[in-house]
């Protein structure tokens, strides 16, 4: 069947404007992935970090140096936010596989608590440590 309405709509959701707004469940959700794919960065600097460690030490003041410098301590301040943000969502969609809190209000609501959540608790980490 050919669809009539085919020139008047916009041909992807992706189209930021006037066509489409946005939403904070979309964009937690895609705050999810990036999250846990920024993770990887961080594990990759904390394994070259070791392996340099078990080098020598040369390598590792080098290593060490990157990783105490004010590039490593955001990388490592970033990854303490998502990791929070990661772990908070993960327990949203975790709720909301059980079929709870899937009207439009409670995810709403329950996404502004992740993001505020994990600020929180980076802050009282960063704190700690």
């Amino acid at each position: 069947m050919a669809d009539v309405n085919r020139g008047k709509r916009p041909l992807s959701p992706f189209m930021i404007g006037p066509y489409y707004r946005p939403q904070l469940t979309s964009i937690s959700s895609i705050l999810t992935r990036i999250t846990g794919n920024a993770l990887i960065v961080a594990a990759l600097l904390i394994v070259w970090w070791l392996l340099a460690a078990a080098t020598s030490a040369e390598y590792f003041a080098v290593a060490d140096a990157v990783v105490r410098s004010w590039v490593g301590k955001l990388v490592f301040a970033g990854s303490i936010w998502a990791v929070w943000y990661h772990y908070l969502a993960g327990l949203r969609h975790l709720w909301f596989d059980s079929g709870r809190g899937l009207d439009i209000p409670t995810a709403e609501r329950l996404g502004w608590g992740v993001v505020l959540g994990s600020v929180v608790l980076t802050l009282i980490t960063i704190t700690i440590l």
